[in-house]
């Protein structure tokens, strides 16, 4: 017995076979010339952050534990500083700023900042360039945070799992379309 399918049944079993292919997961994507190729710091939510920017310079300040890393951006391009020098008063603070390569720096805060709203200068020479820099650091528990949502394979694999499962029924419930039919 051979299976014969009409046009429009054609069509659906065409379009719930791309939604289910449409549903796999992609392969990973690699970095293109002119990026690095080593793995960007993991930053967790709920980390406390803070932002400082002029026209010339973006500074963005990320807290684990102690340790601050930082990281400095030409303002209109965005692309790291270079060979710069950063300084940094967090409240009555002052911190010197290591650098770690093109753009981002490290610093030490010793003892912690206790929770709190801060304000942070930054003092930035790069080149014949020097600027101020100015923000504020919001400094609370994360009580708040919600923890971001990654989705692993397995999840991936159950909704490619549901479209196939739906993709079947549908072919089911043509052929039984088609057998009430050719009965009639």
């Amino acid at each position: 017995m051979t299976l014969v399918l009409a046009p429009t049944a054609l069509r659906l079993l065409a379009a719930g076979l791309l939604l289910a292919i449409g549903m796999l997961p992609s392969p990973p994507v690699r970095a293109h010339e002119g990026h690095d190729d080593a793995p960007a710091p993991a930053a967790r939510a709920g980390q406390p952050r803070f932002t400082a920017a002029s026209e010339l310079f973006e500074l963005v300040g990320v807290l684990d534990g102690r340790q601050l890393a930082l990281y400095l951006d030409h303002a209109p391009t965005n692309a790291p500083v270079k060979d710069a020098t950063l300084e940094l008063e967090i409240g009555e603070r002052k911190l010197q700023a290591l650098p770690q390569g093109d753009g981002r720096f490290e610093a030490t805060l010793e003892p912690p900042l206790p929770e709190g709203t801060w304000p942070v200068t930054a003092t930035v020479a790069a080149g014949n360039d020097s600027d101020l820099l100015a923000g504020e650091w919001d400094i609370h528990g994360d009580a708040h945070a919600e923890p971001a949502h990654a989705r692993g394979w397995r999840e991936h694999a159950l909704w490619g799992a549901g479209g196939i499962a739906a993709l079947a029924l549908a072919v089911a419930a043509l052929r039984m379309a088609r057998g009430k039919a050719d009965a009639a």
